[in-house]
């Protein structure tokens, strides 16, 4: 039975100076800082024995997974199932004493936190996820794969193979800017998933 490892990879820091929540707006780029990430831990991968190389759609994946191209000498192939989830708060600063979401126009869409209500249901989005981490353990099989998405994808992807409820609360995640998730496959089962942080320094 052979042993697979598909790492899943979250993207560098992002330039954004209006402090807004980006989700699927296009045109979000890296930082200096979220270049340097990048660059950090794709340098940790030489010498991985790495077959596979899949990033989001979104221009900070892909300009986060270039360094990953350049270590590995693999194509970055696009996966739209890698992808940011969606959120009615797109474009609005959620943060701080300026956070728009304190404005009662937008309660109705907090209702059922546990789907949630404002944004991409838990469970569709560990769907297409696994869908992509099983199309790179495939295509990856004995070897290892590493696929660019997103902080939550990521995390939802971590409660279900620890098996913990995917409703949480976002300051609990463990999913630094350029950190990786590495789920370990024997044969078709996931038998154990390690969480790194190789830019921590940066």
């Amino acid at each position: 039975m052979s042993t697979t490892i598909v790492h899943l990879v979250r993207h560098g820091e992002v330039h954004n100076p209006t402090q807004v929540l980006y989700g699927r707006l296009p045109s979000f780029h890296l930082s200096s800082r979220g270049a340097s990430q990048a660059a950090a831990t794709a340098a940790s991968f030489a010498g991985h024995d790495v077959a596979y190389l899949a990033a989001s759609p979104l221009t900070r994946a892909q300009e986060t997974s270039r360094p990953f191209a350049d270590v590995t000498g693999l194509q970055v192939e696009t996966d739209e199932d890698l992808v940011e989830s969606w959120n009615t708060y797109e474009g609005l600063r959620t943060k701080g004493w300026r956070s728009q979401l304190l404005n009662p126009r937008h309660w109705p869409h907090m209702a059922r936190p546990s789907e949630p209500s404002w944004g991409e249901p838990y469970g569709e989005i560990l769907a297409r996820m696994m869908d992509a981490v099983e199309r790179a353990r495939l295509a990856a099989e004995g070897h290892e794969a590493i696929l660019v998405s997103h902080q939550l994808p990521i995390v939802t992807v971590q409660r279900s193979v620890r098996g913990l409820p995917l409703p949480h609360s976002p300051w609990r995640r463990e999913c630094d800017l350029a950190s990786v998730s590495s789920l370990i496959f024997q044969g078709e089962e996931i038998t154990d998933i390690y969480y790194s942080t190789p830019a921590r320094e940066i």
